[in-house]
């Protein structure tokens, strides 16, 4: 077993990692955002991978995506956990806060959200993945009991609305996806955890609140340095969170998980002669 760790800002130190090695790996997609940090936590396998890269250099819609989760698939990885930093659209999500996502709202329009487009050579057909459920929920209960038993202020459910970016939400935006039921606001969640679900993986993500976005009008508006500054206090509980979690998940029985999230997939793809077969055998 292995499990992927992609650290968002402020998650991507990989200190906590014990007998660390890099890899750098291509993919049929290109290159991931960085070098794989092979390592363990408690005795368990685990690749991170910085999102935007360690230097922090890739803006969100530059990221690929695609190579970031293919190279966590190659090097065996059947759980990914990820972090992300996050602007609040709730008053009770208070900066500092942890939030389990349980639901998403994709307002990005510029990135390959697919691996079956017919680019990569031995990937055939048009993958339909259901996304009722985007993250695992076994793997979430997982995380939330982590948190609960760390004493970590955390929410065990949120809608994500991620957003093209880099720039923030005008206000008008950001009252509009309240409006719509969205908890808290990224950059990054979408398309990373169709990915993972077209890759047969099981994926959770922890979302750390660093501000209230700019629909709060008693509070300042969301900017770098009070992201960096919230997200720098939020990495503590973070890494606490993993090296808890990770040997926990190795000690549990996935078997059942693994092989429903791949037939998951492989019930998804429809390549043109399955198709065929299909409509033949309709009386």
């Amino acid at each position: 077993m292995y499990v992927g760790i992609i650290g968002g800002t402020g998650l991507d130190d990989p200190d906590f990692l014990a007998d660390r090695e890099e890899k750098y790996v291509d993919t049929p997609f290109g290159k991931p955002s960085d070098a794989l940090i092979i390592g363990k936590i408690g005795g368990v396998d685990c690749v991170l991978l910085a999102r935007h890269d360690r230097a922090h250099t890739t803006y969100p819609s530059n990221i690929n995506f695609r190579a970031n989760v293919w190279a966590l698939k190659q090097e065996g990885c059947t759980h990914v956990v990820v972090s992300t930093a996050c602007g609040s659209l709730r008053e009770e999500i208070a900066p500092g806060h942890l939030v389990v996502l349980d639901q998403g709202i994709d307002r990005t329009t510029k990135r390959a959200s697919t691996f079956y487009d017919n680019s990569a050579e031995g990937i055939e057909g048009v993958c339909h993945v259901p996304m009722g459920d985007p993250f695992h929920p076994r793997l979430r209960q997982v995380v939330i009991d982590c948190m609960k038993d760390l004493d970590i202020t955390h929410h065990t459910k949120g809608t994500m609305v991620s957003i093209e970016g880099p720039r923030f939400s005008t206000r008008a935006e950001s009252l509009m996806f309240r409006a719509w039921g969205g908890d808290v606001i990224n950059m990054t969640t979408f398309p990373e955890v169709a990915l993972a679900k077209e890759a047969g993986i099981m994926y959770a993500s922890v979302a750390a609140a660093t501000d209230y976005d700019c629909w709060h009008e008693s509070e300042e508006q969301v900017n770098v340095m009070m992201v960096l500054k919230t997200m720098k206090n939020n990495a503590t509980n973070l890494q606490k969170l993993f090296l808890e979690l990770v040997p926990r998940i190795g000690k549990m029985d996935w078997t059942d998980d693994i092989t429903e999230a791949r037939d998951t997939v492989q019930n998804a793809v429809m390549l043109p002669r399955a198709i065929e077969q299909a409509f033949e055998s309709i009386e």
